[in-house]
């Protein structure tokens, strides 16, 4: 059965696939899923070959957001369970961004709610066509709080106000306009797409997108001097990698040659 295995995972050459497995459900959040996917971006992050990490959803929807259980254990949950509850998602966002290796989103249906949050929590989102994205919660009183820390990030302070106080759905081509999403792809092509897009990772220098990723998100809340100094740290750094002086190398053997 789905709930069996609420999230799989996969490696196929340098990409790692982490699907949530509960299609009848939409592939809502619940604490096995975000559990699940923890586990599997570490496994993924251990794992040399693994040059990046592509999360999809199992059937017609990525991910509608808590399911009814969740938010039944809500309303009648302590401080101290919600709390506990929260953390457990603080955690999943904080994770994918400390993962080495970039976190893409393959989004199809619907991402709503939690759902649209932990899309935008990925590093790159690559969307279907006629894929959704919403943050609805304020319709049953709730705050997409969390969430709200990272869209601010990906978007203008006037389309986060919209977004998140209007609760409504946005189309796969509004949400790029909007900075939510990277690329869409259509329908009948996305799984090749997504295949293509993410295979060029391969390529790639593992530690340079690694230490990339990691002073980009450390910029953040940085002044301009500091950021600066972090970026001449992280160039050093760069220069010294057993990656950096061998394709250096190749490149000067090349254009000598």
């Amino acid at each position: 059965m789905a709930d069996e295995q609420p999230v799989l995972y996969s490696v196929d050459g340098a990409t790692a696939r982490i699907t949530l497995n509960r299609p009848e459900k939409r592939n809502a959040l619940n604490a096995a899923v975000i559990a699940g996917l923890k586990e599997n971006l570490r496994d993924a992050s251990e794992d040399e070959r693994v040059r990046v990490i592509v999360i999809a959803g199992a059937g017609k929807d990525f991910c509608s957001g808590a399911d009814l259980s969740a938010l039944q254990q809500i309303a009648q949950a302590t401080v101290a369970e919600n709390t506990e509850d929260a953390q457990s998602l603080l955690e999943l966002f904080v994770l994918i961004r400390q993962i080495p290796v970039p976190v893409v989103a393959a989004v199809t249906g619907r991402a709503l709610a939690g759902g649209a949050g932990l899309a935008s929590a990925c590093d790159l989102v690559l969307a279907s066509a006629s894929a959704r994205f919403g943050y609805p919660e304020v319709k049953i009183g709730f705050v997409p709080a969390m969430v709200m820390a990272i869209l601010r990030r990906n978007v203008s302070e006037k389309r986060a106000f919209e977004l998140v106080t209007r609760g409504a759905e946005l189309s796969a081509p509004e949400a790029q306009a909007f900075g939510l999403v990277n690329k869409v792809f259509a329908d009948e092509n996305f799984e090749s797409e997504v295949a293509v897009y993410v295979s060029e990772f391969a390529k790639l220098s593992r530690s340079a997108v690694s230490l990339t990723k990691t002073l980009l998100y450390q910029m953040d809340g940085l002044s301009f001097s500091a950021a600066l100094q972090t970026g001449a740290d992280v160039n050093v750094i760069a220069r010294l990698t057993k990656d950096c002086q061998d394709r250096v190398a190749r490149f000067l053997s090349k254009n000598q040659g």
